[in-house]
């Protein structure tokens, strides 16, 4: 495949084949009987079979399919390890690979973008790309920077030359239209996973992921939060054009690897790191990097956590919401009047529904187990259970949820932890997650006179 296919016609067909062949595999599938997160009529081998096909459909389309994928793949971690095995490598392609564009596309979006004279801007152009994801591909290259060294050549930078795919938004939106009609797949892979917020976010998000101009100002915004941090690294923005992004490159190794086979201190690290990206980019960039998969992070030789592609961001001036931290402080503090009532103030709990409040502190105390003591260790294990606890309609807390809402202003940011935890599950990373909170989250630390929150 040379290009995103844009025929309405092809991509609808590849895509509506998909719940014609999960019904199909029901159906063969009827009677047997599992556990953990897939119903009792579905088979792990009808999950593995339906997520096996799905993967594959929407890592060919690019597009919208792919972003949706790239989305999902991070809740990886959720799924019985049984039925998460075989297809782990399927979510890896998804996050780091796509087919390529030709070299002569590339070449005529770079002359539209960049003008005719696009070459004399570069010393060196890779055509091959270095990494594809859902609407572009990343080449390396070398740009030619003004003036000359002492030796008498010209002042030079590695740089990553991200370039859109041509056809990017009318695939993603012809993608996402049709995505919505696969509740029932998304549900057989994970049920309790409602996929139709994260469709209709992932859509009002794609105006500004298809203009690289925006993503520029964004990237600067990080850049300049994080100059010289000692944990963070961000590339500075060297050009940008509408459809293409010319930033430093990153030399480092991607997450995905580390998660793959990296050593238990890199990964605790990885960790750590991306813990205190997401708590403290609100606060000193009035941004949240909200694409948390792993194919947007590296681990440089310096130990600094390298962030790359900023196309989706939340933009917070004010920081993250105040009530955050502080009706976890007093979920962990054991307060359950103020839990409730941080609840209904914000919008989690109707204002006439009538609820029990230990109940609602009982639901949410093992979601905050990782910042109930000093250190913690995600693992997948910890995820499934809640994932098991939470989706289970037998259970208590399944029960108590259909009580609460998710208010709109949280949307963003409560996919955007989710898709975090889910890769530091797949890091099974080891932190100090209280004390990054502590010193991230408004209204989580304790005042004086208060217990801390582990307390």
């Amino acid at each position: 495949m040379t290009d995103i296919p844009r025929r309405a016609v092809s991509r609808t067909a590849k895509l509506a084949a998909l719940p014609l062949g999960f019904a199909g595999r029901t159906v063969l599938g009827m009677g047997k009987r599992v556990t953990g997160l897939a119903s009792d009529v579905i088979s792990a081998e009808i999950q593995h079979r339906t997520a096996e096909q799905l993967f594959s459909v929407l890592g060919q389309l690019k597009g919208g399919a792919m972003k949706f994928g790239q989305a999902l793949s991070v809740f990886e971690a959720a799924l019985p390890e049984e039925i998460a095995a075989p297809y782990r490598q399927a979510l890896t392609k998804l996050q780091e690979a796509a087919p390529p564009l030709p070299a002569a596309t590339v070449h005529k979006v770079l002359a539209e973008q960049l003008g005719p004279d696009w070459r004399d801007r570069f010393v060196e152009f890779d055509d091959t790309p270095a990494a594809a994801a859902s609407i572009g591909q990343v080449h390396r290259a070398v740009w030619r920077e003004p003036g000359y060294g002492a030796s008498g050549a010209p002042n030079t930078r590695e740089v990553a030359v991200k370039i859109q795919y041509p056809g990017a938004g009318d695939a993603l939106l012809a993608d996402l239209k049709q995505l919505s009609r696969l509740g029932g797949m998304f549900r057989a892979i994970q049920p309790g996973l409602d996929v139709k917020p994260l469709l209709a976010e992932l859509r009002e998000r794609i105006t500004e992921e298809l203009d690289y101009e925006l993503e520029a100002e964004s990237q600067r915004a990080f850049a300049a939060a994080y100059a010289d941090d000692p944990e963070i690294h961000i590339p500075a923005v060297v050009s940008a054009s509408p459809r293409v992004l010319v930033t430093e490159w990153v030399e480092g190794t991607p997450l995905a690897e580390i998660i793959r086979e990296g050593t238990e201190e890199q990964r605790d690290e990885a960790g750590r790191l991306m813990a205190i990206l997401h708590l403290s980019a609100p606060q000193r960039a009035g941004l949240l990097h909200a694409d948390p998969h792993p194919g947007n992070f590296r681990l440089l030789a310096d130990g600094r956590l390298g962030v790359i592609d900023f196309g989706a961001v939340a933009r917070m001036p004010e920081g993250t919401p105040e009530p955050i931290g502080r009706i976890a402080g007093l979920a962990l503090r054991g307060d359950a009047d103020g839990v409730v009532a941080g609840l209904r103030a914000e919008g989690f709990i109707s204002s006439t529904e009538e609820i029990d409040a230990q109940a609602v502190l009982d639901f949410l105390r093992p979601m905050l187990e990782p910042i109930a003591a000093d250190e913690f260790r995600f693992t997948r294990a910890w995820l499934r259970a809640e994932a098991t606890r939470l989706a289970s309609p037998r259970s208590p807390a399944y029960q108590l949820s259909r009580q609460l809402n998710l208010p709109p202003s949280y949307l963003l940011i409560h996919r955007v932890t989710l898709g975090s935890i889910g890769v530091l599950c797949q890091l099974e990373a080891k932190a100090p997650y209280r004390g990054i909170l502590e010193r991230w989250l408004p209204g989580f630390a304790p005042s004086a006179g208060q217990p801390s929150a582990g307390g």
